[in-house]
């Protein structure tokens, strides 16, 4: 049995290219072959034994059955009877006809399956062959003999399984696999030769480092060919990723594995961590990868640095990323003012914990390792925040720390605290240095241990002499005295009070009253006992206790020539000796020579104490200065010298030190004022009179020790032995016949001490004044100093002896019967009667009636005489002033009235109390009417002179309007001013006219229309008026539609044309000729009527015309439309006329043709309609056409007809244009000729220049190449290119005039602004003018009353000196009523008390200092003034430099226009600004006068009410001489005055041009304040002469004090001076020496 399987394992190949040009697939061939032993079979014949078959075909032949032995394989020769499976396989072998494989027989061969094993061909691994029925005769059903079933088997002679090694079309071949012989002969191998970059044995996937694209089978022509990773060179190894693919939107999927050269990313692209790319090297290159360079412990992330360049990133290749404290391109240094590079700080370095106060240069810088911070030089501390012992106050100086500077006696130590500097002070010592002493404590002087001699034991002949203090004069001697030692005398002092143990210099005060000097003096100095040696005085000798001394008789003290030392806790004797006065040798000698000693003191030997010996610089400056300055100088006088500070704080050290701390002042609470006394010495301020540091006991001379101090002796010089008196009751010792306390006064009844004598009283009186003789306590009603006249009162002659007793004066009764008005009186010689001296307010002979100017009824008991209240307004000479019974006043003066003249009349106003009653002064136009009789008659306030004024009419006088409001000249008080408030500056307007403030850009009397000459809406936009000015009769257009006002004969909406009616060139227009008249008439009524056709036909429209007839009417409409138009173009051409008639033909032609029968119309109208409201509408409409047909028929065939009078004026104009033809020709050939001229200058121009000239650079060069562009040039946005930066075109020009003029507008709008707020400053300087002007009229008042007052006190005066006259030029006037009458005259007192006179000089100051403010804003609006005029003149500069560049862009027609209209509006806005500015300085000369008018008032007032005081002073010093001063007063007066009105005309004459600029509303003003100006001038006059006197005086008597204290402090100065100096040579010697131990050091 033959079976030839062949099958079809993959597409055929496409033949007509190979694998390059798209899929490719190997050879078919038979897969067996080779494959033999792949074969399998479940049953064969023979295989274990040898098997019968028989061929049921073998009919014919004679051997049927054979013999299958297939234990061996086939081999024709020797085992022909092999049928294993392998012979199945095809060969073209000779014998290939006699192989076959064949299964066993019968049954086992039912179900024979042959296996075919193909392992890796893809598609088929393994091929089953079932044969699972024999097709048997039947007999082996009836027979089950072996024989029978001998002859039923399976048997295959060949079989042929076709196919080839399957390669998804990327092969064309295939190879042997691995193992697989390679030399059978076709043998279908299952390995394919992979092309397409894939591999595997069937091309199943790509080939290694070839996925970038995933694999996929080769289609047709597609190949679909593994395409190679791209790794940038930096490795061969790579896997497709899907997800990568699809992420790349399937273009690329291929992942690089294993990148080379420190690379990683999908195509090794980018460097691996801790490496970056190099940016100068290709991605390629094996290197490009560079190891960062970064501090693993500075950088984030461990040193990583940025792998790549990435500028949207901020990422820089190579760069490291320090962590936010690090710097550093390796960051591996900490930033400034960090410290401590640390991994583990997230932060990288810590700050620098620095305190700015202390570091250098004020920096948080430190070291970045250890973090100590750079310290100031006397900053110490990790942080610098701590300061170096002795040192405090950290602060931001340059040495961070100041020096302790602890007193060097008043602090135990140099320490202080480091924040507040306080230093450890010793006891009772205070302040931060502990140079201060607490409250009750003071620091000792030098000699403050004094041993007064006086309290020492006295030798033998030695006494106390005490001395009183002399007032006025300084104390020479401390104590109450001294001591006197003769020669040979001894004084011992007591000494046991020693603070301190050291050296003292002992000093001995004394008084050597001898020619000669005391030639020795012995001073031993007596101790307890021995020395011990290891005591602080253990070094000295006895030699050192024994001091020799002489006294010069020149000096007052000496100090011992060595000092002598002295320990704490023991107590001294120090015996002086007074040995021998003079030389033996001497002639002169004298018996009786001694000396007066005052005290001895020690004085603490500074070379002791170790704040001068301690041999640092410190103590050795210390001991300089107190050398320099002779500190130990300072103690030696009782009378001391003004201290030095530097002696002052040294002394104050070496007392702080000896006494350990300060001593307690222990002042006496009774002697003392206040238990504080002075810290330097300690002295208590004593009462009167006590003396002593403590002040616990009286002064020499003094007695009485008590809280309120010591009582003065006063002991007599003549009555008493001593000056000195008790200590306690006083009394001193009396003379004889001395008598009292003092000694200084005689018995009773004696006088004239020391030379006693009895009083001489006439019985009168019993004593008398110990000095004077005046007698005391006179008696009988009599006085004097004898008692020899009777007291005032009382009249007789008391004289001893003549027997006329001083008796009561009957004025008109006693002085003790309560009616008794008299002065004085005296009895007259000649007729016995007593004349009464009244007092005032009192006449008649008994002084019963009452004055002039006084009423009451003295006759009456408790009757008086009392002032008529008529408030200082009446006649007080005029007897009928008032009424003498009830006091009314009758006779009002000062233009006062009332019961008591206390109100100002009706038109009057003021205060009448001080008489200053005004003339009301209302302004008629501003005060309602019904308050005025007349124009200069209007009635205001009484008391304020406010008048009454009309609606928003303000001012005293009603003479200017409120804010905003204006027009008082109306009468009917003041309209609003009504500014737009958007447009205007301010709501006020000009008072006068109405005006307000516009801004720039706006104009009309509110602001509301456009500025000036221009037109439009505001609120929109605002034209120029575009007015030709040689036609124009005003510059404003009209605002609304900017048509120019044209004169006569100009027509035209620039006014630049000649009218109608009138002929000739512009400007030069003549009336045309009279014809022209009835030609115009003619044309007009033609016009006329065909406007009313027009109308007609519009009406016929709006009346419902059909659509049949609606087009053809719309026709005729456009054509009278038509015709219309050519009859109102009065100038209209022959042409156009021509038009005319052929549209009229037209008309009538048109009118005629349609001409409809009636009946037709109402035919159609009503197949049309079937409406019958819409046929009577129709019908309507058609018998109005109807009628305009028959007026249009009219219109031409009528005679004359508009269309013959049409045709008339146009053969009248045809005739017109044949006569101007000529003149019409000759013109236009003459343009024609202007053409051509001009088109050949066109074409002569030059390109190039004139883009040079324009544009600013040559036209032939291109347009990229030209900076400055040129025509047809364009830039990047697509305009025009001509001009720019570095131009000088004329472009360029032009933009620079236009931004000029632009920064030049801008500038005018600043200067406005600044005018503006110079005009709010200028309206609060008018409002602070107004109140200076009201503080001056209150001074002037002031003064006036003050004037009124004198006037008063003058009138009393000259009554007085007229009645003194009279009196005095009376016969008979005794001495006695002469002396009565000149002590009346100085009892007079006067009106006004100096205190009265002082207080009101200061209020008038006061009043002329609260002026001071109104120069202040005259000065600052004369600053701003200034300013305004500054800007004016930078826009005049910005005008100039606008017509400068004005002239040079005339070829430039556009920037020319811009730059003359910048030009313009900032002409404007100077001129406005000059306007404005001027207006100001108008308002300031305007303010400024009336200031200093007010000002000069004020002054006035000021030097009047001087002059007043010293008139005042003149009349108590002189009485005598009062009418005389008052005389001097006037003639004072007149000459003020006279001053007053020269310096007045002097003013009118300077300022009269500027002053009536703005003065013309206020000469109503003026007139009313000249009177009280004038005064006003001359007080100001006189009182400015006193006050500069005094001001001289007191600026010489400062010159002089100062003088003084400069002269005090010379020495002082110098010497500080020199301190200066040597501390600056120290300083440097100091540096030297640091250098030099620095240099000395350095290694």
């Amino acid at each position: 049995m033959d079976l030839l399987w062949k099958l079809g394992l993959s597409q055929e190949p496409d033949l007509a290219h190979g694998c390059a040009h798209g899929s490719c697939y190997p050879a078919t061939g038979d897969l067996l072959v080779g494959r033999e032993t792949n074969l399998k079979a479940s049953s064969t014949c023979g295989l274990r034994r040898r098997e019968p078959y028989c061929i049921v075909s073998h009919l014919q032949e004679e051997k049927k059955c054979f013999y299958c032995d297939s234990r061996r394989p086939y081999d024709p020769y020797s085992i022909p009877m092999s049928h294993r499976i392998e012979n199945v396989i095809t060969t073209f072998k000779a014998h290939r006809k006699k192989s076959w494989w064949q299964s066993e027989n019968g049954e086992r061969a039912r179900t024979s399956i042959i296996t075919v094993c193909l392992l890796n061909q893809l598609k088929i691994t393994n091929l089953r062959l079932n044969f699972t029925k024999l097709h048997t005769l039947g007999d082996n059903l009836l027979d089950s003999r072996t024989e029978i079933k001998e002859k039923y088997y399976y048997a295959i002679y060949e079989l042929v399984v076709r196919g080839n090694c399957f390669c998804y079309g990327h092969a064309s071949e295939c190879a042997p696999i691995d193992g697989i012989r390679n030399d059978i002969e076709g043998m279908v191998h299952g390995r394919c030769v992979c092309k397409h970059n894939t591999k595997g044995l069937n091309c199943e996937q790509c080939d290694d480092f070839y996925n970038d694209l995933p694999w996929r089978p080769a289609e047709g022509r597609n190949t679909n060919a593994c395409k190679k990773c791209n790794c940038n060179g930096h490795s061969n190894q790579c896997h497709f990723d899907m997800a990568v693919y699809l992420a790349t939107g399937n273009v690329s999927g291929g992942v690089c594995d294993n990148c080379l050269h420190n690379t990683m990313g999908r195509n090794c692209e980018t460097c691996k961590p801790f490496y970056y790319q190099d940016p100068t090297r290709d991605i390629r290159d094996p290197g490009v990868c560079v190891a960062c360079d970064c501090d693993p412990d500075g950088s984030l992330n461990g040193g990583i640095c940025d792998g790549h360049d990435d500028p949207s990133l901020r990422m820089i290749s190579g760069q490291c990323r320090c962590k936010d404290n690090i710097e550093g391109a390796r960051c591996d240094k900490c930033k400034a003012g960090f410290f401590g590079l640390s991994a583990s700080d997230p932060r990288g370095c810590q700050p620098c914990k620095c305190d700015p106060r202390g570091t250098v240069s004020g920096s948080s810088q430190c070291d970045p390792v250890s973090g100590d911070c750079f310290c100031k030089r006397l900053v110490t501390g990790h942080s610098c925040n701590q300061c170096l012992p002795e040192h405090w106050a950290l602060s931001h100086d340059a040495s961070g720390c100041r020096g302790c500077d602890c007193d060097v006696g008043g602090a135990t130590d140099n320490q202080c605290s480091m924040e507040t500097g306080q230093c450890h002070c010793r006891s009772h010592m205070i302040g931060r240095q502990c140079n201060q002493v607490e409250s009750s404590y003071f620091f000792m002087a030098l000699d403050h241990y004094i041993y007064e001699a006086e309290n020492a034991k006295l030798g033998q002949g030695s006494a106390f002499e005490e001395r009183e203090y002399q007032p006025g004069r300084p104390v020479s001697w401390t104590g109450t005295g001294f001591a006197q030692a003769p020669e040979g005398g001894t004084l011992e002092f007591a000494i046991n009070n020693i603070p301190y143990s050291m050296e003292y210099d002992v000093l001995l005060r004394y008084e050597l009253q001898m020619p000669r000097d005391w030639e020795e003096v012995r001073v031993m100095v007596i101790r307890p006992g021995p020395i011990p040696t290891s005591s602080p005085c253990g070094n000295t000798i006895p030699a050192d206790d024994l001091l020799t001394v002489s006294l010069p008789s020149g000096a007052r003290f000496v100090v011992l020539s060595q000092p002598v030392c002295l320990e704490k806790g023991v107590s001294y004797k120090l015996r002086v000796e007074f040995i021998r006065y003079a030389d033996r040798n001497s002639i002169i000698t004298s018996t009786n020579a001694f000396v007066l000693v005052d005290s001895i003191a020690l004085l603490p030997h500074y070379s002791s104490l170790e704040m001068f010996t301690a041999g640092d610089p410190a103590s050795v400056a210390r001991k300089q200065s107190y050398e320099r300055y002779r500190c130990h100088e300072t103690a030696k006088s009782v009378s001391r010298p003004q201290m030095s500070e530097v002696c002052a704080k040294l002394i104050t050290s070496m007392s702080a030190l000896i006494n350990n701390g300060a001593l307690p002042c222990e002042c006496d609470p009774q002697g003392s004022l206040s238990s504080e006394c002075d810290v330097r010495g300690g002295q208590c301020r004593c009462r009167p009179n006590i003396s002593g540091r403590r002040c616990d006991k009286c002064a020499p001379g003094a007695y009485g020790f008590g809280p309120s101090g010591c009582k003065l002796c006063e002991c007599s010089l003549e009555g008493s032995q001593s000056r000195f008196c008790d200590q306690y009751s006083g009394q001193c010792p009396c003379r004889a016949g001395a008598f009292g306390q003092r000694c200084d006064g005689c018995q009773s009844g004696h006088w004239g001490f020391p030379n006693c004598r009895p009083c001489e009283c006439n019985g009168h009186a019993d004593e008398c004044h110990q000095r004077t003789g005046a007698c005391i306590n006179c008696r009988s009603n009599t006085a004097g100093d004898k008692c020899d006249r009777c007291a005032n009162g009382y009249y007789g002659n008391p004289a001893l002896g003549l027997g006329s007793p001083c008796r009561p004066c009957p004025c008109p009764e006693g002085p003790n019967s309560g009616r008794h008005f008299a002065a004085s009186c005296y009895q007259d010689n000649r007729n016995k009667q007593v004349v009464c001296n009244c007092n005032q307010g009192y006449t008649g002979p008994r002084c019963d009636e009452c004055a002039p100017g006084y009423y009451g009824d003295p006759s009456k008991p408790g009757g008086r005489c009392q002032p008529c209240r008529c408030s200082n307004n009446i006649d007080l000479s005029d007897p009928e002033a008032c009424d003498k019974r009830t006091g009314q006043c009758l006779k009002c003066l000062y233009n006062t009235e009332g019961p008591d003249c206390g109100v100002c009349k009706s038109s009057y106003y003021g205060d009448a109390s001080r008489r200053n009653c005004r003339k009301c002064t209302c302004n008629f136009l501003g005060t309602e009417r019904s308050q005025c009789l007349s124009r200069d008659d209007c009635v205001c306030q009484r008391a304020t002179g406010q008048c009454q004024c009309l609606p928003h009419v303000i001012g005293q006088t009603c003479d200017h309007c409120a804010p905003n409001y204006w027009n008082l000249a109306s009468g009917r008080g003041c309209e609003p001013c009504g500014c737009d408030p958007n447009n205007a500056y301010t709501s006020a307007c000009n008072e006068f006219t109405g005006q307000c403030q516009c801004r720039v850009g706006f104009g009309g009397k509110s602001c509301k229309d456009c500025q000036e000459n221009h037109w439009g809406d505001p609120r929109v936009l605002c034209r120029a008026c575009d007015c030709d000015p040689r036609g124009i009769e005003s510059s404003q257009c009209n605002r609304v539609t900017g048509h120019c006002v044209c004169q006569q004969g100009v027509s035209g909406v620039r006014c630049d044309q000649c009218a109608r009616g009138f002929s000739g060139t512009f400007p030069d227009c003549k009336p045309c000729h009279q014809c022209f008249g009835d030609w115009d008439r003619i044309v007009q009524d033609l016009a006329t009527r065909t406007k009313a056709l027009t109308d007609r036909a519009k009406e016929l429209q709006t009346t419902g015309l059909t659509r049949a007839f609606e087009r053809r009417f719309k026709e005729l409409e456009d054509m009278l439309a038509q015709v219309r138009d050519i009859v109102n173009a009065r100038n209209a051409t022959a042409e156009a006329v021509t038009t005319l008639m052929g549209m009229i033909e037209d008309l009538r032609y048109s009118l005629v043709r349609r001409r409809f029968r009636p009946c037709i119309f109402e035919n159609m109208l009503l197949t049309w309609y079937s409406s019958s409201g819409a046929y009577d509408s129709i019908r309507a409409s058609y018998n109005k056409s109807r009628d305009a047909e028959h007026r249009a028929n009219r219109s031409t065939t009528d005679i004359p007809s508009t269309v013959s009078q049409s045709a008339d004026t146009r053969k009248k104009t045809e005739r017109l244009i044949a006569q101007k033809r000529d003149d019409f020709n000759r013109k236009n050939a003459a343009n024609k000729r202007t053409l051509t001229d001009l088109n050949a200058k066109a074409q002569n121009l030059d390109i190039k220049k004139i883009n040079e000239k324009v544009c600013g650079a040559p036209g032939d060069a291109p347009c990229v190449d030209s900076p400055c562009g040129g025509a047809g040039c364009r830039d990047d946005e697509g305009k025009r290119h001509c001009g720019g930066l570095n131009c000088k075109g004329a472009v360029a020009v032009a933009n620079n005039a236009l931004d000029r003029s632009k920064h030049a507008e801008k500038e005018l709008d600043k200067a406005m602004g600044v005018v503006e707020e110079l005009f709010k400053q200028v309206a609060d300087a008018k409002t602070k003018a107004q109140e200076a002007k009201d503080k001056a009229q209150a001074a002037l008042e002031k003064a006036s009353d003050t004037k009124n007052k004198l006037d008063h006190s003058n009138n009393d005066l000259r009554d007085l000196i007229k009645q003194i006259r009279e009196f005095l030029m009376q016969e008979g006037a005794d001495p006695d009523s002469i002396e009565a009458v000149a002590n009346r005259v100085l009892e007079l007192s006067i009106p006004a008390s100096p205190r009265q006179i002082q207080h009101l000089a200061d209020e008038i100051k006061d009043r002329v200092k609260s002026l001071s403010n109104v120069d202040a804003i005259l000065e600052q609006t004369q600053n701003d003034v200034r300013k305004a005029e500054q800007l004016l003149l930078d826009a005049k500069k910005a005008r100039n430099k606008a017509e400068g560049v004005k002239s040079t862009t005339e070829s430039v027609k556009k920037a020319l226009n811009d730059a003359g209209r910048a030009q313009a509006a900032a002409e404007k806005a100077i001129q406005k600004a000059r306007n404005d500015i001027g207006l100001t300085q108008n308002r300031l000369a305007q303010i400024q006068s009336e200031t200093t008018a007010r000002e000069r008032d004020l002054n006035d007032a000021m030097d009047r009410l001087g002059d007043l005081g010293r008139q005042i002073e003149a009349l108590k010093t002189k009485r005598a001489n009062n009418s005389l001063d008052a005389a001097r007063a006037e003639e004072t007066a007149t000459m003020a005055r006279d001053k007053a009105n020269e310096a007045k005309e002097i003013l009118d004459g300077e300022l009269s041009d500027k002053y009536r600029t703005v003065q013309g509303l206020m000469d109503n003003k003026a007139k009313t304040m000249q009177d009280a100006k004038q005064k006003a001038e001359r007080l100001r006059d006189e009182a400015k002469e006193l006050l500069k006197d005094a001001q001289d005086k007191l600026q010489r008597l400062a010159e002089l004090e100062k003088d003084y204290e400069e002269n005090q402090k010379v020495l002082e100065g110098k010497a500080r001076q020199l301190d200066g100096l040597e501390d600056k040579m120290k300083a440097i010697l100091n540096a030297i020496n640091k250098q030099i131990q620095i240099y000395n050091t350095c290694q």
